[in-house]
């Protein structure tokens, strides 16, 4: 509980629930328990204040297309009311992981130990007088 007070790199802090109780209204949340909230009162260009409070890390990647469009005002209705069902093709969505230890690393990578296959001589190099 102390964390809450004075990080603001996983999850929310107290001040940023108070404001959000306070000031919002929550509209929904993702499949990752992401809660999404709007400004009770508009700004006076007549503009929404929209925001999301993470379940767990904050991590932007972390926040579904359909959200992030909401987000950014491309649409005034939550995505909740407007999707189309999930295709059976489709998957889950998958936070960023470039910098983890789940991070794609290839042959030759040096976190792989930096051992990459030597050159087969199917390659060229291209000198300007060639």
């Amino acid at each position: 509980m102390i964390g809450k007070i004075f990080t603001w790199w996983n999850g929310a802090t107290i001040g940023t629930l108070l404001h959000s109780w306070r000031t919002g209204e929550q509209v929904g949340t993702d499949a990752q328990g992401n809660a999404y909230f709007r400004a009770k009162k508009k700004h006076a260009d007549g503009r929404e204040r929209r925001w999301v409070i993470y379940e767990g890390a904050n991590d932007a990647s972390r926040v579904p297309a359909e959200w992030h469009g909401w987000l950014h005002g491309s649409g005034d209705d939550v995505p909740e009311s407007y999707l189309p069902p999930a295709k059976i093709w489709e998957v889950e969505h998958m936070q960023n992981t470039t910098g983890t230890n789940l991070a794609y690393r290839p042959q030759g990578a040096l976190e792989r130990g930096g051992r990459r296959a030597r050159a087969t001589g199917d390659y060229e190099a291209w000198t300007p007088d060639a």
